[in-house]
């Protein structure tokens, strides 16, 4: 028998009975019944905006899957650039689809000369690199003006290679303008990462080398960022691609979303909360206070989504003795592993189901791979690219409609305007 619900409506006694297809119910058998009488949902806590073929994550059972995948097999035996693919297209390639993918993307990582000495040298000289990001990808839109045909599906593949492509260029252009660095070229000849990690470090040696664990650390941190479902960023790439605004304009919103401290700012809160606890000594005393509320919050536990050990905060563990293996281990580490000991053993924090989520381990790895903390959103932006143009794509193969949620008026009644000298 198929599940369904049923809401009667106590005014009149007419009630409706509508079918849970997916794990949803479809609110136009409300509408009809309920009119102008709008559910509210603050932050949108138990409301499906679009449906998705993308990403599955069940915060219950702690899993994540890309198209189907496991989290935990892409990260072990995929790149991220065939995780890209398979996000926006549907399937895992095969050797040509890549061989081309790759070829494609190696190849359109220079940016205009103009975005680099006339927009991104324009900022002031302490600019965040993230809100350089963010404009400098919403400037996109005036070099590429065919982006905005988003009707034509050859020009719309070309906008995704190109911002796959120019968002590591254009990160790591954005940190050396911000330490007072040279532009560092791309080097074609190079993986996706060891060619973002020579762009972030070169100096003046002939070629930058990247140790083979560090970039492949970076390629995996990059899967795991990769995509999260309807987040907040998503979400608004979804909202305004749904206006049919271009995929770079699109693109910025997503990342303005991540900007904010409250979604891209997670693994900085972290590092900052271990800098303040000191010393493995003072972890019983921190984790007593935050029980107490005196403390603050256990920055990196819990999830607004996961009920459960985020899948990705496992996988990046072990990402972390790697890089640890490489760059000698970061002092913040002890404190960390006996914060998470600490934790995990206390029934306060598991009947609240507060897990280390990715951010509890990200920062510390970007830390020890010498990334400032400032850069710590900007990484998150460059994988997370892949993830918002497949929603992208995916909403206007959908046709989806434009975003518009309704509210609830809460202000003044109606009154009539008063001159100023009777006020």
């Amino acid at each position: 028998m198929a599940e369904s619900v049923t809401i009667t409506d106590n005014r009149t006694g007419v009630a409706i009975e509508s079918p849970i297809v997916n794990g949803g119910v479809d609110a136009s058998a409300w509408r009809k019944l309920l009119g102008n009488t709008w559910f509210y949902d603050p932050g949108f806590m138990q409301t499906a905006a679009t449906s998705s073929a993308i990403t599955e994550l069940d915060g219950e059972a702690g899993i994540l899957r890309y198209r189907g995948y496991p989290i935990e097999q892409l990260a072990e035996h995929s790149t991220y650039l065939e995780v890209a693919y398979l996000l926006i297209y549907g399937d895992l390639p095969d050797d040509q689809q890549y061989e081309h993918w790759v070829h494609d993307i190696t190849y359109h990582t220079f940016i205009h000369e103009n975005v680099r000495k006339r927009f991104m040298e324009g900022f002031h000289y302490d600019a965040h690199p993230m809100g350089m990001l963010v404009s400098a990808v919403a400037a996109l839109s005036t070099f590429y003006l065919e982006a905005k045909n988003i009707d034509d599906e050859e020009i719309r593949n070309k906008q995704i290679v190109r911002l796959i492509a120019k968002m590591p260029t254009l990160a790591a252009c954005a940190h050396r303008f911000s330490v007072g660095q040279p532009f560092v070229y791309p080097d074609n000849s190079v993986s996706f990462c060891a060619n973002f990690l020579q762009m972030m470090w070169k100096v003046a040696e002939p070629r930058f080398e990247a140790d083979p664990k560090l970039e492949r650390a970076l390629d995996v941190l990059f899967i795991l960022h990769a995509d999260h479902e309807q987040n907040c960023g998503t979400t608004a790439m979804r909202v305004a691609g749904s206006a049919h605004s271009d995929p770079y304009s699109s693109t910025a919103a997503a990342a303005a979303a991540l900007y904010g401290p409250r979604h891209g700012g997670a693994n900085e809160a972290v590092i900052k909360m271990l800098r303040e606890i000191g010393s493995v000594e003072n972890v019983p005393d921190y984790v007593k206070a935050v029980k107490s509320g005196q403390g603050g919050r256990l920055q990196g536990f819990g999830h607004r989504v996961y009920k459960n050990y985020d899948p990705r905060a496992t996988i990046i563990k072990k990402a972390a003795y790697d890089v640890f293996d490489v760059t000698g281990k970061n002092p913040l580490l002890d404190i960390a592993l006996k914060l998470e000991e600490v934790a995990l053993a206390d029934d306060y924090f598991i009947s609240r189901k507060l897990y280390p989520n990715v951010d509890f381990y990200s920062g510390l790895i970007y830390q020890a791979m010498g990334f400032p903390q400032d850069m710590f959103t900007v990484l998150f932006a460059i994988p997370r690219t892949a993830g918002w143009l497949a929603h992208w794509k995916e909403l206007l193969e959908q046709d989806q409609k434009i975003a518009r949620p309704r509210q609830l008026y809460v202000g003044s009644p109606v009154r009539d305007y008063v001159e100023m000298k009777d006020r």
